[in-house]
């Protein structure tokens, strides 16, 4: 079906996905399954830096004296390259190959997490932190995610995009209270260590079982029709950098990826950006012990993987647009209520609020992924790169901003009061895209070399 022959406003990935049979084989377990538990792992490995920042910001800050804008500066800088990182990422991984992309990153997550251990001055936090950590981690965000569902499977597409989603929270769930015992017991040098240890970890499996594509191992994507052809696409010509330019220059250019774009730079600055950096410092303002704040952030990621994973099956059932705009709102509501809920201790309400904030915390990926797949096709994964380039800028300048207001103002209230009033701004943003053709997301004129948006569909 042409892009131009649908219906408006009403995308194939908000509705289930086509009746097919998970293709036969030899193989008890469809191989794409191995593919997706790897893919698991990795996205795990690296999530262990992701828990950094919010346990060690206040030992940098008492063992060094550099201000919490500085230290949530460089978190600032992690944050704007693990998004422009991205689109660049999927470019190369459509060209290269996966397995040598999620290799060097990872091999850069472990060297970037480890050297912070010897410095000395705050620009070589910037570094480590900020552009090694952040290039390394940006190769395996939610493009990775978008590849390998896209690639490996047909039928329960959503689901997975879901289950690798929630990989992430998987990961704040098990490095948080380790990272938080490991600073308070044994210094924050050997949290790093340890933040290091496990990306090197998953290496190897990356070149076990990441394989590249289904034609790779001589069958099709789980659940793909009866008669797909095995082989797979030609791989794009030209440099990856140009391919992923040339994609965004495409896509800038249509309504729908304004949108999406500009909501999920909301979506990014109301979770990593300011909760999943500046929750720990904000309770410890209001005199929560560290440890405790970590096992409620901790918490959060316990039920993300809830949310995330339900909020894929509903993807595969449900219009994306309203999952989107129903997310965004209760998010707004949750965080102007957050100020009135720190206390000293751990109490009813606040873990009301971590159970209600974790299942809605990136709940948002899974249908972002399928509207950005029924716009944009088989670039899908590189304009949902540049999305969450957005998504990560958005976050930055929380993370930045908020250090800033609490440098400045000695409490982070304002910066909840703002998250929230831009969590509604989002979620009028996603009624907008109701209002839009999906089959606008085509630009009108195809130049050379532009990507075909309607090829996949």
């Amino acid at each position: 079906m042409s892009l131009t022959d649908r219906r408006a406003g009403v995308p194939d990935a908000a509705s289930p996905a086509p009746a097919s049979t998970p293709e036969r084989s030899s193989h008890r377990i469809h191989p794409a399954w191995w593919v997706a538990v790897v893919t698991f792992l990795t996205i795990i490995g690296a999530a262990g830096f992701r828990s950094t920042p919010g346990v060690l910001m206040t030992p940098l800050h008492e063992e060094f004296g550099w201000p919490m804008g500085v230290i949530g500066g460089a978190v600032s800088v992690n944050l704007i390259l693990f998004g422009l990182a991205a689109p660049f990422s999927a470019a190369f991984m459509e060209r290269l190959g996966i397995q040598r992309v999620i290799a060097v990153a990872l091999v850069l997550v472990s060297v970037g997490s480890l050297l912070p251990v010897w410095m000395t001055q705050s620009w070589q936090l910037v570094l480590c932190w900020g552009i090694v950590v952040g290039m390394g981690t940006g190769a395996m965000s939610m493009g990775l995610v978008a590849i390998v569902a896209g690639r490996w499977f047909v039928a329960r597409r959503g689901l997975v995009t879901g289950i690798l989603t929630a990989a992430g929270a998987t990961g704040q769930l098990v490095f948080l209270p380790v990272l938080a015992w490991l600073a308070g017991n044994h210094g924050w040098r050997s949290a790093a260590i340890a933040t290091s240890t496990a990306a090197l970890t998953v290496v190897p499996l990356v070149l076990w079982k990441l394989h590249d594509h289904p034609s790779v191992l001589g069958l099709t994507a789980y659940g793909a029709p009866a008669g797909t052809p095995v082989a797979r696409p030609p791989r794009p010509t030209g440099h990856p950098v140009h391919l992923a330019v040339d994609t965004l220059r495409h896509a800038a250019r249509t309504r729908v990826f304004c949108l999406l774009a500009g909501s999920f730079a909301v979506c990014g600055a109301s979770t990593n950006g300011l909760v999943g950096t500046h929750f720990i410092p904000a309770a410890h303002d209001h005199g929560m012990p560290t440890t405790t704040a970590a096992g409620l952030l901790a918490l959060v990621g316990v039920f993300d993987v809830v949310g995330t994973i339900f909020s894929g099956w509903l993807t595969d059932r449900v219009d994306a647009r309203i999952l989107l705009a129903a997310y965004y709102t209760l998010r707004g509501g949750s965080l102007f209520l957050l100020p009135s809920l720190f206390s000293d201790s751990m109490h009813v309400n606040m873990l009301a609020f971590v159970l209600f904030y974790g299942l809605d915390w990136v709940a948002t990926v899974p249908p972002t992924i399928a509207l950005c797949r029924s716009a944009y096709g088989e670039r899908a994964s590189i304009v949902f790169g540049w999305v969450f380039a957005s998504h990560q800028l958005g976050a930055a300048a929380a993370a930045l901003g908020a250090g800033l207001v609490r440098d400045h103002l000695g409490t982070y209230t304002l910066a909840w009061y703002v998250a929230g009033a831009l969590c509604l701004v989002a979620a009028v943003m996603c009624v907008a895209i109701t209002t839009a053709r999906l089959s606008d997301a085509s630009p009108r004129r195809r130049d050379a070399g532009a990507p075909d948006d309607s090829a996949a569909q």
